[in-house]
């Protein structure tokens, strides 16, 4: 690796150089998502961690904290107690909370010199584009977008290239990247490798061990499943990572509060349940869906027909396909408008990964700052319904979905805006 890449997240480290890996988790996945981070506390004996509200923290003397903490920015117990478990779970080293993925995003991007260059997969979450297009190019780092970076990523790679960004499962479309296979092209360039793990949460897939640098989340999703916490995760192995993330998360302060990480660490220890139930809804959905007469296309990766369904079966657990699904409709964005608005289980809103199942239009609202151009270059049709099932009963979302969509493209209007 060149001086200078080795310069792109800290001086005179070498982010890119295999780390000493986390010791291998002795117990499985369930067992760690209920008890990582998670001590009995020491004066009373409670099992569950009691909330620490306080932002400063008594000294004996002067620099000489009583614990291990002295100001609530810097360091809270309970941010603390979600980072080892979040580390735990993605099977790394260090993990850092921030006040929201979009923060995640910053900070990282941060980190970068003026000049440098990052390469991103084209379909990406619209705040994600949003902060790669107008917010990085103000600090003097380019974004390079490509709809096939297993493909050409060697193209793009200039002396400037510092990061690539992937999100496998893409948002909204459902396309899928072969992890390892962009690590190896990259590594052998010294650019570091950033997988947003967002749709599929720690439990279906776990970037870091298939050689990613760094693995980040919206913990707001999956991670803490109850759409009642707005947070971000970053983790990995690296000490150079460590440091430099680190330095930034205090320095630019963007953290989550106390009682959101205990929030975010409650939702967590139930997450193998919560993706398994929404992994399973999904496939129940998906495959209702491809078999209607009135549904353009499905995407969802774990349906044999999904294009990427091989690199599924090798990086998810056990193939699953996860929670999030897309699909197309007959009759353009109008029927796409009143099948979100048919829908009786499923909520019309943005975000995913909670308890209860979501439906949105990306063209109209989590997309609608991308140009229509670039939206349907990567399949973000106006036409296009992103769906998120939670864990309701698999059978009433499936008659949910099918009746939502025949009134959606068989119907007419009545004057309260229904379908009959």
């Amino acid at each position: 690796m060149s001086p200078s890449a080795a310069a792109a997240i800290v001086a005179d480290t070498n982010p890119v150089a295999t780390p000493p890996r986390p010791p291998s988790p002795v117990n499985k996945f369930g067992t760690l998502a209920v008890h990582a981070g998670s001590p009995h506390d020491p004066s009373t004996g409670a099992v569950i961690e009691p909330i620490s509200l306080s932002t400063t923290f008594a000294q004996t003397a002067v620099g000489k904290p009583v614990g291990a903490f002295e100001y609530s920015r810097s360091s809270n117990p309970n941010r603390e107690n979600f980072e080892t478990a979040v580390a735990a779970l993605e099977h790394a080293r260090y993990a850092l909370a921030f006040s929201s993925g979009s923060a995640t995003t910053a900070t990282i991007l941060q980190s970068l010199a003026a000049g440098s260059h990052v390469i991103s997969v084209s379909d990406v979450y619209g705040g994600t584009h949003r902060y790669f297009t107008q917010v990085a190019k103000a600090h003097g780092v380019r974004v390079t977008f490509t709809p096939e970076i297993e493909v050409d990523v060697s193209e793009h790679i200039t002396p400037d290239t510092r990061l690539i960004w992937i999100e496998t499962p893409s948002n909204p479309t459902l396309r899928l990247v072969d992890i390892r296979a962009v690590v190896d092209v990259a590594h052998r360039h010294g650019v570091l490798v950033v997988v947003d793990n967002t749709f599929l949460s720690p439990y279906v897939q776990n970037p870091l061990d298939l050689g990613a640098d760094i693995v980040v989340h919206s913990v707001t999703k999956y991670i803490n499943g109850h759409s009642d916490v707005v947070m971000g995760v970053a983790a990995f192995n690296a000490d150079a990572l460590k440091d430099r993330l680190g330095f930034l998360q205090n320095a630019i302060g963007a953290v989550p509060s106390a009682f959101d990480s205990w929030l975010a660490h409650r939702g967590l220890k139930t997450l193998h349940l919560r993706a398994r139930e929404a992994s399973t809804n999904a496939m129940a959905v998906a495959t209702a869906l491809e078999a209607d007469p009135n549904v353009i296309s499905v995407n969802y990766p774990g349906l044999d027909s999904h294009p990427h369904r091989a690199i599924a079966l090798k990086q998810h657990r056990n193939g699953m396909g996860g929670g999030m699904l897309s699909f197309r409709i007959k009759g353009g964005h109008a029927a796409a408008e009143r099948f979100c608005q048919e829908t009786r289980i499923f909520t019309l809103a943005e975000s995913l990964g909670g308890v209860e199942s979501l439906v949105e239009l990306p063209s109209s609202m989590t997309h609608a700052g991308i140009p229509r151009d670039q939206r349907e270059a990567v399949g973000v049709f106006d036409d296009l319904v992103r769906v998120s099932c939670g864990v309701e009963d698999a059978e009433d979302l499936r008659n949910d979905v099918l009746r939502a969509v025949e009134r959606a493209v068989g119907g007419q209007k009545n004057g309260n805006g229904s379908a009959q």
